[in-house]
């Protein structure tokens, strides 16, 4: 007798995608598809039948899975089909189910802790007693994902509904703009999309990280947050780009969701231009999704960049007060992830929400890569807990120390001012199972998950708690804590301002002595990118004011649309400066405010009601707030519910204050609730943006 010859393999990819919450993903619902796509610790079924009948007294058959070009126990799964199988949740294992002539019913069990990725399968026959065998190499794909619905799984979630949006949502929202100005832009993440999954195994392919840490989340999402950005020169997804000029690439502000994105980094086999924060953060949350991790994309409004471990952001002014300011910097907005899962690796209490930061801002361990750090952990300030636990602490709860030259002081310096409220004002995601496509109501403020309420005694201790484990820390926040003055000073916050109109700037000045006092001022308008690099001055005055004892003064400025307009950069974000020198006292103030101009949101609508497969008319359509004509314009529109998934519609020059309307035929191949995400640009207003939410009925 010969060894069985395999006839066909199958293991029903629609039936085990719907058991294994995989049946959204293209690559399984494609025509002819022969991939399974599957989550680790779970049974799934298939069959195998062969030439000729299956005799159990004499045929045996072993099914090995192999991962990688790695043979080890941790990247290979052997078994033999058997009746009695055991399931155990460490280990393979395949039962035999029923036999029917030449077919055979199975069940497979993977670990619970398997490498996940696109596994290879070899069905080997023999005959009982006798060396002859054959060798099957199905040409099926098995991709095995992280499966967060298992309570052995380290990703798992206990509240599953909340899976439906960490894991199975393929469209959200990240907030973008300085406090106050804060708006959410829709993103479709797309992580369902066949060339999405395929780019994921790519990129993890050229990370070069052990295929057996393939299992391993934490590793894993650490590798995330260093080859989603091409920093390194390993073949990341996105090359980071702050200038202003992507005259060779695409403007960040232009994309609309992950999967252009990911479809040109697997199409080219390069890393894409060009990506900043929340284009890094959203693709994180794309990979992470497809993978099957629970992940939220998170901005953190004023983010603090500290470059030297010291927990605080220090600005540094000469005897005259003109900012000569180092390394440190404060961003309007700065955008990263979490991500769920147990830390074994940490004491109890240390897992849940893990912050991972693909944005390249600082080495760790030699790379540019951020986390996981446990949230617990930034809240407590426990900065020894792995990984990078101090850069994201100072990142939403530094304090600002303003450093003026001093002769006199053994550090050439000595602290001015001293702002303990300013860094971290909010940090936000999107609210679980909402979708506002107009507006903010779907904004979930998560800063207690983070840090303690703002100036409560255990915000404090937990900040102090940090510093007293570094020594440069320790030295600033003690010469901080001598600070005296007898002057206040008060830079009023900006309200939102339309593009187009003109602004106040106030300062309030409080003696509160029993002296006059002369006191020297300086007000400065920049427009700023959002990382806080200065663009273009818009505006200084310098002013000298004299406040009489107990007596309150106030310094005001108009800035005109004349006078901003021609030098806003991307976003629109404007910086205010605002120094003072007390020429009695010399005592010192500096503050900043950071707002955006507020610009239109894009109307989305449909002639008549979308039917699946049949072609509609949309119309998009705004306001051009600006006096002035808009010239090169173009909208992009973009849902996963769409055939071509990514459309782009010149449009016509839009005169001053007057309304465009573009329109497009769409096809939506996807029923029920779909959203659309569209952006438009000129040469004169870009990153406009709009979302709208349809239902899509059947023919």
């Amino acid at each position: 007798m010969e060894p069985l010859v395999v006839n066909e393999v199958n293991f029903y990819p629609r039936e085990n995608a719907k058991l294994h919450h995989t049946d959204k993903y293209e690559l399984v619902n494609a025509e002819d598809s022969k991939a399974a796509i599957l989550r680790r610790g779970q049974l799934f079924k298939g069959e195998v039948q062969f030439t000729r009948p299956y005799d159990e007294e004499s045929d045996l058959v072993q099914l090995v899975f192999t991962f990688g070009d790695s043979h080890s126990m941790e990247t290979t799964g052997s078994m033999y089909l058997k009746r009695d199988a055991v399931v155990e949740k460490h280990a393979w294992s395949a039962q035999l189910t029923d036999v029917q002539n030449d077919t055979l019913y199975i069940e497979i069990s993977t670990p619970v802790d398997v490498p996940v990725g696109c596994w290879a399968l070899q069905v080997v026959t023999r005959i009982k007693n006798s060396s002859a065998r054959e060798i099957h190499n199905c040409n099926q794909e098995f991709y095995i994902l992280f499966n967060p619905w298992n309570h052995d799984d380290q990703t798992y979630m206990e509240d599953s509904a909340l899976l439906q949006e960490y894991v199975l949502n393929d469209v959200g929202k990240v907030w973008m703009g300085p406090v106050r100005t804060e708006r959410g832009k829709p993103w479709v993440f797309g992580q369902f999309d066949t060339d999405v999954l395929r780019a994921v195994m790519y990129m993890l392919q050229r990370s070069k990280m052990p295929f057996k840490q393939f299992g391993d989340p934490i590793r894993l999402c650490r590798t995330i947050s260093r080859m989603v950005n091409d920093e390194d020169g390993d073949g990341g997804v996105l090359i980071g780009n702050w200038s202003g000029d992507y005259e060779d690439g695409t403007a960040p502000f232009n994309w609309t969701g992950s999967v252009d994105i990911m479809e040109e980094y697997l199409r080219t086999k390069n890393s894409v231009a060009y990506g900043q924060c929340w284009v890094f953060a959203c693709v994180t949350t794309t990979v992470c999704r497809a993978l099957g991790i629970p992940s939220r994309v998170v901005t953190n409004v004023v983010s603090a960049h500290d470059t030297d471990g010291s927990l605080s952001i220090d600005k540094y002014y000469n005897e005259a007060m003109d900012d000569t300011s180092g390394d440190d910097s404060i961003w309007n907005f700065h955008v990263w992830n979490d991500v769920w899962m147990a830390r074994p690796d940490l004491p109890s209490g240390y897992g849940g929400w893990q912050a991972i930061d693909a944005t390249p801002q600082e080495e760790s361990e030699g790379k540019w890569q951020c986390g996981p750090a446990s949230l617990e952990a930034i809240k407590q300030g426990e900065l020894g807990m792995n990984y990078d636990v101090p850069f994201v602490l100072a990142s939403v709860n530094a304090d600002v120390l303003r450093w003026r030259e001093d002769p006199d002081s053994e550090l050439g310096y000595s602290v001015v001012e001293t702002e303990k409220d300013l860094v971290g004002q909010m940090v936000l995601t999107k609210k679980p199972l909402v979708f506002d496509p107009l507006g903010d109501e779907d904004c979930e403020d998560i800063t207690d998950q983070y840090k303690y309420c703002e100036g409560s005694t255990a915000e404090r201790v937990a900040l102090m708690n940090g510093v007293s484990r570094s020594e440069r820390a320790k030295i600033c926040y003690e010469l901080a804590s001598k600070v005296k003055s007898d002057m206040s000073f008060k830079l009023r916050d900006i309200d939102a301002v339309a593009i187009g109109n003109d602004f106040r700037i106030v300062v309030d000045i409080d003696n509160k002595s029993d002296e006059p006092r002369n006191i020297k001022t300086v007000l400065t308008v920049n427009s700023v990118f959002y990382n806080g690099v200065r663009a273009d001055l818009i505006r200084t005055v310098q002013k000298k004011i004299f406040v009489g004892p107990k007596q309150h003064e106030e310094i005001v400025i108009d800035v005109t649309a004349e006078d901003y307009l021609p030098k806003l950069v991307e976003y629109c974000n404007m910086k205010i400066s605002a120094m003072a020198l007390v020429d009695e006292t010399k005592q010192c103030w500096a503050n900043d405010d950071d707002f955006r101009v507020k610009k239109p949101v894009i109307n989305i609508k449909f002639n008549e009601d979308l039917v699946m497969d049949q072609p509609s008319e949309a119309f998009l359509s705004f306001l051009n707030p600006l006096d002035q004509t808009l010239t090169g314009c173009e909208f992009r529109v973009t849902s996963p519910g769409l055939t071509g998934r990514t459309v782009r519609v010149p449009a016509e020059e839009i005169p001053a204050k007057k309304r465009v309307v573009a329109s497009l035929q769409v096809t939506p191949n996807t029923l029920g609730k779909i959203h659309v995400v569209t952006t438009f640009t000129s040469n004169e207003l870009k990153e406009i943006s709009g979302a709208a939410t349809v239902n899509v009925l059947e023919g």
